[in-house]
C-alpha cells in the first residue's frame, strides 16, 4: 500500500472501529470478518506460515521512521534494537538512514551480518561483559555508554584506540511509568546518579582513561512514558549538569543523548505520545538552558524502538478450547507467555480481535489464557469477544510489534513463532518457526 492509498484506508478502518493508533497503517476491512494487512488477509498468513505467528507490518515501520525525521531534523534518531532485533527489521532501518542501539554482542551480531554501519551505533547494557566489549571494539562502534566505574575501567583497558564514550547518568527524573521500567529515578541498576555525586566521578574516571574519548551524556527515564513534562525535565537537568562538567573540568561536551521510552497505546483510550509536542517543548528546553548557561547546542539523540515497532505488529492465534468456569470464561490459545510474557512481567493488557468470519454481534467478557503450566499464564483479562467464539476461531492482537519476539522464550520446550513481513500485497518470512529439532541441537546429554 503506497502512502497515497493511506489516508483512506485510515478511514475505512475507523468506521470499522478499529481503534486508531493500535493496529498498523495499512490494515483494513477484508471479506467475512477478515481483515486485510499490507493487502493480504490475516487468514491466509495464519493457514501459510501458522500459529502463533509475529506478523510486521513494514509500510508502519518506515513511516515511523520518517515521522521521527520529520518532527525532529537535524537529530539523531537511533533505534533502540532491543525492542525488535531481526536482520529484516534492521535493514529496513539502515536504509532508513536512522542509527542503532544495542545491547550485547548478539544484537551487535545481527547488526553485523547486514552491515549496520559501526558509525552509527551505539552500544548500551548495564552489564557490559567483556565479551561485549570486545565485540563492540572489534566492530568499531562509534559510542558505548559506560554505565559503571568497573565497566569504564575494563573498556579502557581494551579499547586500542581512543573509543569515544557517553556516561550514562540518572537524573532523577520519574517517568511517570511502571516501576519495571523506571530507569529515571534514584536507586536502580541503571547510570550514575546526579545526586550523590557518582555521575561526575565517572566523568572524571572517563577523562583519567587515555584510551576513552568523552564526547557526551546520555539519559533514559522509562519505558512506556507519555508526559512530555518528564523529558523536558530531564533534558534541562542534563543540559545544567553538562554546564558543571564544563566548570569543573575545563571541557565542552559536544552530544547529549535523551534517550527514548516513547509511548504507544496499545487499548483504545490509552495515552499515546505527542510526537510533535515533544519535539517542540524539548528542543526549546535544550535551546533555553544552553543559552542560560552560555554553552553551545549539543548534538542531540533520541532512542526510540516501541515508537517504531509497536503497532506495526500483529500476533495470530488459533483458539483451542474454550473453557466456561464458575465466574469467568477461559479462551484459551496456541501461545502464551512464551510469546508474550509483558502480561505476566508488567500487567501489560491488549486489544483482541476475532478474524475469519462472521461473528454473533453479542459479546461477553472474557480471559484470553495461553498453554503454559502456569496460572499466569494470560494475555488479555476481561476482554470482550463475540459469545459465539469457538475452538478454531482465529484472534489477532495488535501493537505486539515491540519486546514480543525480544522476550520470547522456549518455557514447557515451545518453539517460537516465526515473523513475518507484509508490504505492498506480499508476505515474506523473516525469521522461521522454531522446530523440535531446534529445541535438541543444543542439547547435547
Amino acid at each position: 500500500m503506497t502512502l497515497a492509498e493511506l489516508i483512506p484506508t485510515l478511514g475505512e478502518s475507523l468506521r470499522g472501529q478499529l481503534e486508531p493508533g493500535i493496529w498498523p497503517r495499512s490494515v483494513r476491512h477484508g471479506v467475512d470478518g477478515d481483515l486485510l494487512l499490507g493487502g493480504v488477509p490475516l487468514t491466509q498468513l495464519a493457514a501459510r506460515f501458522g500459529t502463533p505467528c509475529h506478523v510486521l507490518d513494514e509500510m508502519t515501520v518506515r513511516l515511523h521512521c520518517r515521522e521521527y525525521a520529520s518532527a525532529l531534523p537535524g537529530i539523531e534518531i537511533a533505534y533502540a534494537g532491543k525492542s525488535m532485533t531481526g536482520r529484516g527489521v534492521l535493514r529496513w532501518i539502515a536504509e532508513e538512514g536512522l542509527s542503532l542501539d544495542v545491547c550485547s554482542a548478539g544484537e551487535l551480531a545481527v547488526a553485523r551480518s547486514i552491515a549496520f554501519p559501526a558509525s552509527r551505533i551505539l552500544f548500551h547494557g548495564n552489564v557490559k561483559t567483556p565479551e561485549d566489549l570486545k565485540a563492540a571494539i572489534g566492530y568499531g562502534v562509534d559510542r558505548v555508554v559506560v554505565d559503571s566505574l568497573d565497566e569504564i575501567e575494563q573498556l579502557g583497558a581494551l579499547a586500542r584506540y581512543p573509543q569515544n564514550v557517553l556516561v550514562r547518568v540518572t537524573p532523577g527524573v520519574d517517568g511517570h511509568t511502571h516501576k519495571a521500567v523506571a530507569t529515571g529515578v534514584e536507586d536502580q541498576k541503571f547510570g550514575f546518579p546526579l545526586a550523590s555525586g557518582a555521575a561526575m566521578e565517572a566523568v572524571g574516571r572517563v577523562l583519567a582513561q587515555p584510551s576513552l574519548r568523552l564526547v557526551g551524556l546520555h539519559c533514559h527515564i522509562g519505558s512506556q512514558v507519555s508526559r512530555v513534562a518528564s523529558f523536558e525535565e530531564a533534558a534541562r537537568r542534563m543540559v545544567a549538569f553538562m554546564a558543571l562538567v564544563q566548570v569543573q573540568h575545563g571541557i565542552t561536551l559536544p552530544q547529549l543523548d535523551l534517550g527514548g521510552g516513547h509511548a504507544v497505546p496499545y487499548r483504545c483510550g490509552d495515552p499515546s505520545f505527542d510526537l510533535r509536542g515533544y519535539a517542540d517543548r524539548v528542543l526549546r528546553a535544550v535551546n533555553y538552558e544552553c543559552s542560560s548557561y552560555r554553552l553551545p547546542v549539543p548534538r542531540l539523540t533520541i532512542e526510540p524502538g516501541r515508537a517504531i515497532v509497536g503497532s506495526a505488529g500483529i500476533t495470530l492465534y488459533r483458539v483451542v478450547t474454550v473453557k466456561h468456569g464458575s465466574k469467568r470464561t477461559f479462551v484459551a490459545v496456541d501461545g502464551g507467555m512464551s510469546d508474550n510474557p509483558r502480561p505476566s512481567l508488567y500487567g501489560a493488557r491488549y486489544t483482541v480481535r476475532p478474524v475469519g468470519r462472521r461473528f454473533s454481534h453479542t459479546s461477553t467478557a472474557v480471559t484470553v489464557v495461553g498453554r503454559h503450566c502456569e496460572a499466569g499464564d494470560i494475555l488479555a483479562e476481561d476482554v470482550p469477544l463475540p459469545a459465539d467464539i469457538r475452538a478454531g476461531d482465529l484472534l489477532a492482537v495488535p501493537c505486539t510489534g515491540a519486546y514480543h519476539h525480544s522476550l520470547a522464550s522456549n518455557y514447557n520446550m515451545v518453539g517460537r513463532p516465526p515473523v513475518v513481513s507484509v508490504l505492498d500485497g506480499a508476505a515474506r518470512l523473516l525469521i522461521r518457526r522454531e522446530t523440535e529439532d531446534d529445541l535438541l541441537a543444543r542439547d547435547l546429554g
